[in-house]
């Protein structure tokens, strides 16, 4: 699904159809396209997926060879941040980065994300790319639905109970939380099978519940219960706080469209409005998994992650031209404005 919308985005940004000789997108994306920044990455891809599965296949081999040890645990965070490596090819095989192929799309998204991370591809496709469609829109972006976290004061407002506390102090408890989100992405691909059509379900529920399986067994052989479990809860917990880390700077704290206005924005500027880039180098890059050039990402949704930190000072420019704002900060400053915004949401509650 999300290849498609990918697609449709850039041919057909605005809901007219396609993009008018006047609009604003139409010529930064004839500039993308014309240097070549749309095509595809294959060899750049290939030997990343092989990468990152020699080093998953040696941080379980080190498991196996640790056993019963204490000292195995110092391997859990090794194996969170392979994870979310695992994760960041998940999500660009579900947006048609790395190939135009469909169905070998879905393959690369099946094994990456339900076989080895336990988190359903479908999912996570279906949910984001309503997100991509509509990013920060109250009504249409699941993202930013009432859910642990509200994003707004109306949303604030209707709060009642524990969840009440929740908002309150949800800029304080929003990294303790990102804690448990490894867990939560389980939970949710689960969920989410009654709603998959008989033949998807049955992939989908099978590679799960391999997962489980295989997980469970690689611990519970090689070590006592006591030391799986903590284990599992360091990993996880480690697993989730990355995608925290990486996911939060993107939007949070950033223009919400009003969904009661009359004027609508465009491609351009409904995604650019919408999104923070993050400042860095190399390391930033690789530890963000791209996501850090997130206006790029939103207006491109299938260009490749390594072609990404080249668009962008087209993008500035092209923005810079049409007086549109570019927002771009530093990792640290995008973590602060991103909390802020939470916690003006709970102000009123804590008054």
């Amino acid at each position: 699904m999300i290849q498609a919308a990918a697609a449709t985005a850039e041919r057909f940004p605005d809901a007219a159809g396609k993009p008018p000789a006047g609009s604003e997108f139409a010529p930064l994306l004839r500039t993308v396209r014309g240097q070549g920044l749309l095509d595809r990455r294959t060899a750049w891809y290939t030997l990343g997926i092989a990468v990152n599965a020699l080093a998953l296949g040696a941080a379980v081999t080190a498991v196996v060879l640790l056993g019963d040890s204490w000292w195995t645990l110092l391997l859990a965070p090794l194996l969170a941040v392979l994870s979310a490596r695992t994760a960041f090819i998940g999500h660009d095989a579900g947006h048609a980065q790395i190939t135009a192929n469909r169905t070998l799309s879905r393959a690369i998204g099946l094994v990456h994300g339900n076989l080895l991370l336990g988190m359903s591809y479908a999912w996570w496709n279906d949910k984001h790319n309503r997100h991509h469609a509509n990013p920060n829109h109250i009504d249409k972006d699941p993202d930013v639905a009432a859910d642990v976290l509200v994003f707004t004061s109306d949303q604030a407002r209707t709060r009642a109970g524990f969840r009440r506390w929740l908002t309150r102090n949800q800029a304080w408890l929003f990294f303790p939380l990102t804690l448990l989100e490894g867990l939560a992405l389980k939970v949710y691909g689960f969920r989410d099978l009654r709603r998959q059509p008989p033949r998807e379900r049955a992939v989908e529920g099978l590679l799960l519940l391999a997962h489980v399986t295989g997980y469970a067994t690689l611990l519970l052989t090689t070590m006592s219960p006591g030391k799986a479990v903590a284990f599992a809860a360091l990993h996880q917990a480690l697993f989730g706080l990355h995608l925290g880390l990486a996911f939060a700077p993107n939007h949070k704290g950033m223009d919400m469209p009003d969904p009661d206005a009359d004027e609508r924005w465009g491609h351009l500027r409904r995604q650019v409005l919408t999104s923070r880039n993050i400042r860095g180098g190399p390391v930033t890059d690789w530890f963000l998994g791209g996501l850090n050039y997130q206006i790029e990402h939103h207006l491109f949704p299938s260009m490749p992650r390594p072609h990404l930190r080249l668009a962008q000072p087209l993008v500035r420019a092209h923005c810079r031209d049409l007086g549109i704002p570019y927002t771009e900060t530093g990792l640290v400053d995008s973590y602060r404005q991103a909390l802020r915004h939470m916690h003006e949401v709970g102000e009123p509650l804590r008054a």
